[in-house]
């Protein structure tokens, strides 16, 4: 256990934060929430990089409910705890059910995992005739092929409850489906129960994808950043972009907003942050929502694009306080991430040359090291990232044009069998 902050600051409020997500990807969070509130982190690892934003921690063997619950209920019995919150998909669940136990502002944790279970999800909105996919649940590849002779080729086969486009594939033939029926049948992530019958079959849309980051007060939706989001690596979704812009059209579109409120309304979601996606067919329709802060660092660009700082307003909303949702700039922000470019590639340095960044990159962060073993999707599916790149401009164009020029100053430098022996 670190030792507490001085005295002046615990006139904060305290939060209790359930494990933290990737470094590089998260830190920009408990940076922004630690100027506002103390915070203490219940992980299953002992605390390194996030010291400096903590004022205590817990570590815990696991983070299933019980232990979880063990763990906050420790530190309720020294000080008061004012919040709880997570952004990890794995953990969502177990913050929302252990607000709630303690009478904090929270969305019902069977309601969280009608979020997390994408079958309760598709469910839930067809009772309420909202706009989607035709779907399936399937429990073996036969079923998976009734399925998708009765939707229609292609169809995309997903696990009902994994994150981040993991076991994802389109699926074109009924040759292809035995493959990655059995790629979407395997993906797991912490705390995915054993389905029976863990696999959705679904109408493949075809159209742009966005995903939508929005504060949930009362029941009432406010969406703050809208993410144009690009994949590759077919047939596979691996996400390789993502552009926010501050005033995107559809934050403004009464059709768009209604199907985004309906949504939350038919989930049950009432308190909190999501990440929505949804994609824009001749009507927007929903591909799913999660209970949770958006990956891939999407938040980090809303608040370069706009300066509302997402952590302070998900740390809010947890602690039952108003938002604080201030507008400052009006720009645009991406993100690229890089791989390399075969199998099995051995690193032995990856960096980039700095005097060929244009000023409009933000962060250039390499996620290697010496000695580390990548391939590119779909061996590396979400783990194949070599680097990624932000970009801020007051235009798309110059954040695309800078993204390329950061990409091709990328060096990656392969360590050949016998170096560093």
């Amino acid at each position: 256990m670190q030792q507490p902050r001085p005295r002046a600051a615990e006139d904060r409020p305290l939060l209790v934060l359930i494990s933290t997500g990737p470094h590089k990807y998260r830190e920009y969070l408990l940076a922004a929430i630690s100027t506002r509130y103390r915070i203490h982190l219940v992980n299953t690892s002992e605390p390194s990089w996030e010291l400096p934003y903590l004022a205590g921690s817990t570590l815990v063997p696991s983070t299933e409910l019980t232990v979880v619950s063990e763990a906050v209920a420790a530190v309720v019995a020294r000080e008061p705890v004012h919040g709880v919150l997570s952004w990890d998909e794995a953990r969502v669940h177990q913050a929302a059910a252990v607000a709630g136990a303690l009478g904090l502002p929270t969305t019902p944790a069977d309601d969280v995992w009608r979020c997390r279970d994408k079958h309760q999800s598709r469910t839930a909105l067809a009772a309420a005739h909202l706009p989607q996919p035709a779907f399936a649940l399937v429990g073996t590849a036969a079923e998976a092929l009734v399925a998708a002779e009765r939707i229609g080729y292609p169809v995309v086969v997903k696990p009902r409850a994994a994150a981040a486009s993991y076991g994802v594939s389109l699926v074109r033939s009924p040759e292809q489906m035995t493959e990655f029926f059995g790629f979407a049948d395997r993906a797991t992530v912490p705390h995915m129960p054993d389905y029976d019958q863990g696999v959705l079959v679904e109408e493949y849309l075809d159209g742009p994808e966005v995903s939508v980051d929005s504060v949930v007060v009362g029941g009432k939706v406010r969406p703050l950043f809208v993410g144009h989001k690009r994949t590759g690596y077919p047939p596979y979704f691996e996400e390789t972009r993502h552009v926010v812009t501050h005033r995107d059209p559809l934050l403004a579109d009464p059709a768009f907003l209604q199907v985004l409120q309906d949504t939350h309304t038919a989930l049950g979601f009432t308190d909190g942050w999501t990440h929505a996606e949804l994609k824009l067919t001749p009507e927007p329709k929903v591909i799913e929502v999660n209970a949770r802060l958006g990956g891939d660092l999407i938040p980090y660009l809303g608040s370069l694009a706009s300066g509302i700082d997402p952590g302070l307003v998900a740390a809010a909303v947890a602690c039952g306080r108003e938002p604080e949702i201030t507008v400052d700039r009006d720009l645009v922000a991406a993100v690229r991430f890089l791989h390399a470019d075969h199998d099995d590639t051995v690193i032995d340095s990856v960096d980039f040359d700095a005097a060929a960044l244009p000023p409009e990159i933000d962060r250039a962060v390499v996620l290697v090291g010496p000695g580390d073993t990548v391939s590119p999707p779909p061996r590396g599916l979400l783990t194949g990232r070599v680097a990624y790149v932000t970009a801020v401009a007051p235009t798309a164009e110059r954040c695309e044009a800078a993204l390329d020029a950061a990409a091709a100053a990328l060096r990656i430098v392969e360590r050949h069998p016998g170096a560093g022996r």
